[in-house]
């Protein structure tokens, strides 16, 4: 099944969507104590750009914004599970090629932010270890920008233990989302690197506020901070 090549969700998906959302959230809460902090995002079309420690962080994102997103999926996630590859492009995942320009995922991309949805973007390309370790890419900032949307940065923790990089199974652990203030990029027009300062702004953004839940972690006796978790650089 190819992706679809216009904006929007095809018939069925968009409840599917909406529906999913709270059942999501509550079974959140169930099963991997899911917190959820900061303001609702603004309203109207946004590039939604969050940290990425686990397979889990679209759904964690989705229930985090409350709004169906058109998430950027790199290209090679696809092709092992005819079943996977159908729902996904069913939901809408925009195929992100790792080895060729991705011009028509991001002609895509901004199509969606004219018909007045949202995007989703992980600024890092890929799954990490742990924060920091991979420099955030410029692609969630120039979408922001061409389209004259907020970027909207949100930090996601705990995901890591849940079903992180290597793992396969979905773990019992504590998991915390924040929403950060919008970055404008009206802000950084005059800047004499508009992308590199928006991504450095949502590395800034992320970075602190996951230095704050994994502070408040270590100080909560119920939910100690493991010891081979890294801290965040700032």
């Amino acid at each position: 099944m190819a992706h679809r090549p216009d904006p929007g969700f095809p018939r069925g998906a968009l409840t599917a969507w909406r529906l999913a959302i709270p059942i999501a959230r509550g079974l959140g809460r169930w099963w991997v104590d899911f917190e959820r902090r900061g303001p609702a995002l603004p309203p109207g079309p946004v590039v939604v750009a969050a940290n990425h420690f686990s397979n889990v962080d679209p759904v964690v994102v989705g229930m985090t914004t409350d709004r169906p997103i058109r998430f950027l999926a790199v290209d090679e996630l696809f092709g092992n599970s005819s079943s996977f590859d159908a729902l996904t492009h069913w939901l809408g995942a925009i195929p992100l090629s790792r080895t060729r320009a991705p011009l028509g995922a991001l002609r895509l991309a901004l199509a969606e932010l004219a018909a007045g949805g949202s995007v989703g973007v992980f600024p890092e390309g890929v799954r990490v270890w742990a924060w920091g370790e991979t420099a955030p890419r410029r692609g969630a900032a120039w979408l922001a920008r061409r389209a004259g949307v907020p970027l909207v940065p949100v930090m996601v923790a705990g995901t890591d233990q849940v079903m992180g990089r290597g793992g396969h199974r979905i773990a019992r652990s504590r998991v915390t989302a924040v929403v950060c203030e919008p970055i404008l990029s009206a802000d950084y027009a005059a800047y004499p690197d508009p992308l590199g300062a928006m991504t450095e702004e949502w590395r800034r953004r992320v970075g602190d506020a996951l230095a704050g839940v994994y502070r408040d972690w270590e100080s909560a006796s119920r939910f100690p901070l493991p010891a081979s978790r890294k801290r965040p650089e700032r």
